[in-house]
């Protein structure tokens, strides 16, 4: 008897060596069980054979679990081979055990738990990861933490804030209301109609002061392709002055630091300066606009050439054949400071479209300032003085803001 048996583990050794497929461990175990529990079966008797049937029957339901389990855990939890490969010969080890009547029920136990044990451990291991977030997902809002002292603070001071900003429009609206109706509502204070007039001002001119601070050399307007130009209308001031002037224009240059008076026709300015192209929007006061081609010299250039006064801020461009809408002289002059002055997009035009100034544009020379409305583009320049002061503009006495940007 235990020469048979020792003969049988010996060929069961050799069968495991040559049928054993590293591909596919699961199946190599399940034959090598057969096959020892088989063997003992032929000798010992029927409850050998019954043990070795229920062994059987039990791995192949344990195994089919257990195979769900991992297939559900997907492959980032499945068990690797190695301790597959480790726990096949501790089970052909334990069947090759004598299999008397008394000790294969007790491997049949301690099998079954090791089975257990193992697809309890699968189903731990199977629990799948949670999922990245999206990133167009909707996130999380941030938890700002204040101290509740300083957040009393803030709101009280933001409600103080508020508060007064009420009041003061509430009390300058009042002001502008008419006295009769202030003598209804218990005010017997008369209000100074120049006051009136200065809060209004300030009212209307808000856009003005808002360009003025937001002014800079470095920002300039747009510009266009040729494509994009469009017809630009003769908008003069009043008539159309006769283009007699135009022979014996010049243009006279005061306030200069030298002390003197220069006068420069067309030839000399353009002789003597380069001139600059460029291709910008006008933009009339009265709503319309116009992408129009200029050319002339820079209003810098001029300045470097004819330096003024040291202490010089401004200067009044004016018109003198300029005409009201009777065919009366009546004499177009702006202010314009000089920092704008000096603006790279600011020309002393000499042409329009390619070809020299037409009188309806301002002939022989004109003022371009993109960057202010087009009331301040005067045509027809004759004369050009320069002052430490903000001299007169022609329509401040109508209302109108002497700034007048965009």
């Amino acid at each position: 008897m235990d020469t048979g048996r020792n003969h049988e583990a010996t060929r069961l050794q050799a069968a495991g060596s040559e049928d054993s497929n590293p591909t596919d461990p699961e199946a190599a175990e399940t034959r090598h069980a057969v096959e020892s529990i088989e063997q003992p079966a032929k000798a010992d008797g029927s409850l050998s054979s019954r043990v070795g049937h229920t062994l059987q029957t039990d791995e192949a339901a344990s195994s089919v679990p257990a195979k769900q389990e991992m297939a559900e855990s997907g492959p980032e939890n499945t068990p690797p081979s190695a301790p597959e490969a480790i726990q096949k010969p501790e089970a052909v080890e334990t069947i090759e055990q004598p299999a008397d009547a008394v000790e294969l029920p007790s491997l049949s136990v301690d099998h079954e738990r090791r089975m257990d044990e193992a697809a309890s451990s699968a189903a731990v291991k199977s629990v799948s990861p949670k999922k990245p977030q999206s990133f167009l997902g909707e996130q999380p809002l941030p938890i700002v933490e204040t101290a509740p002292l300083v957040l009393r603070y803030r709101t009280r001071r933001d409600l103080l804030l508020f508060g007064a900003g009420a009041v003061v429009a509430v009390a300058g609206a009042g002001l502008l209301l008419p006295q009769a109706t202030l003598g209804r509502l218990g005010v017997r204070r008369k209000i100074n109609p120049r006051g009136k007039e200065w809060l209004l001002n300030k009212a209307v001119r808000i856009d003005d002061d808002v360009a003025e601070a937001l002014y800079s050399q470095n920002r300039t307007v747009p510009t266009y392709p040729k494509s994009q130009i469009t017809p630009i209308k003769n908008n003069y001031n009043g008539a159309t002055p006769d283009p007699s002037y135009i022979s014996g224009w010049n243009v006279t240059l005061e306030g200069l630091d030298s002390g003197l008076s220069v006068r420069l026709d067309i030839r000399k300015l353009m002789n003597r300066f380069p001139i600059h192209e460029q291709i910008t929007r006008f933009v009339c006061v009265e709503g319309w606009s116009a992408v129009a081609w200029w050319a002339g010299l820079r209003f810098d250039d001029l300045l470097h050439a004819y330096p003024p006064i040291s202490q010089a801020k401004w200067a009044r461009v004016e018109s003198s054949v300029n005409l009201d809408n009777s065919g009366n002289l009546d004499p177009y002059f702006v202010s314009i400071d000089l920092t704008t002055a000096r603006h790279p997009q600011t020309l002393l035009v000499t042409h329009h479209n390619g070809q020299p100034l037409m009188v309806e544009h301002g002939a022989p020379l004109r003022l371009l300032v993109p960057v202010k409305l087009g009331l301040k583009n005067v045509k027809a320049i004759t004369r050009i003085t320069y002052s430490a002061e903000e001299p007169k503009d022609y329509w401040t006495q109508y209302g109108y803001s002497s700034y007048d940007g965009i």
